[in-house]
């Protein structure tokens, strides 16, 4: 199976902010098929809907997941941690420390990713996937932190795998396995700087490991701006 992409273009980025706020809370509603696992993304762009969503405070469902598509190799106090970054949506939500599942970076970076994978498997031993899973997509092309073709090779067999980052840092990230067992995947897409990798990405280039890594999910979308895309690609 190849996946088909399906592209929804905002007319900026107020626009975007509010349409993904949206679909966290209704992802998040009692009424939407009990509680649910979602994966949130690193990066700018949707910390904003982050926000927004902590600010009405509505509470998750009881026994509602949450999941990181990659984190940095920081402490978790770290403002450069994704799991940080999302401390206020998960303080809003009142989830228990035991339903999110954060990279524990505290731990070796090896045995981080590894503590990670056995953590992911157990999840899916409880429920057969995720609802809504964000991802981001890089201006060099990468997804959560999957960077080159050899990443996406290690990955192989695996549910989650170390990393070591272009910009010198480390990371630990899902791995394409992983991204086939959510349901719903939105790359939430902004910036003019995106536009040549987003260009990659919908057109299915080999060279987009953005595109690699999700080429076998089931139902894709992207959301993004005008500044981002043309409309003709």
């Amino acid at each position: 199976m190849t996946t088909a992409l399906q592209v929804h273009c905002f007319p900026g980025s107020t626009e975007l902010t509010a349409a993904l706020a949206a679909r966290l809370e209704s992802a998040l509603s009692p009424g939407a098929g009990g509680a649910p696992a979602l994966m949130l993304s690193g990066g700018n762009t949707p910390l904003p809907a982050y926000r927004a969503v902590a600010a009405r405070a509505a509470r998750a469902p009881a026994g509602t997941q949450l999941l990181y598509s990659d984190d940095r190799y920081v402490p978790s106090s770290s403002e450069a941690s994704n799991y940080f970054q999302t401390r206020g949506l998960i303080e809003a939500l009142a989830l228990p420390e035991e339903q999110i599942l954060r990279v524990r970076t505290e731990l070796p970076l090896e045995e981080a990713a590894a503590d990670y994978d056995r953590r992911l498997a157990a999840l899916f031993a409880k429920r057969p996937s995720i609802a809504l899973g964000l991802l981001g997509l890089g201006a060099d092309g990468h997804t959560a932190s999957l960077f080159r073709a050899a990443d996406l090779e290690r990955a192989r067999g695996r549910l989650a795998l170390a990393v070591h980052r272009p910009d010198g840092r480390d990371a630990v990230t899902v791995t394409p396995a992983v991204l086939e067992r959510v349901s719903e995947i939105v790359f939430v897409v902004a910036g003019a700087d995106k536009r040549p990798a987003l260009e990659a990405l919908l057109a299915g280039r080999e060279t987009s490991v953005a595109w690699q890594a999700v080429c076998r999910c089931g139902h894709v979308e992207v959301w993004t701006e005008p500044a981002a895309y043309s409309g003709s690609l």
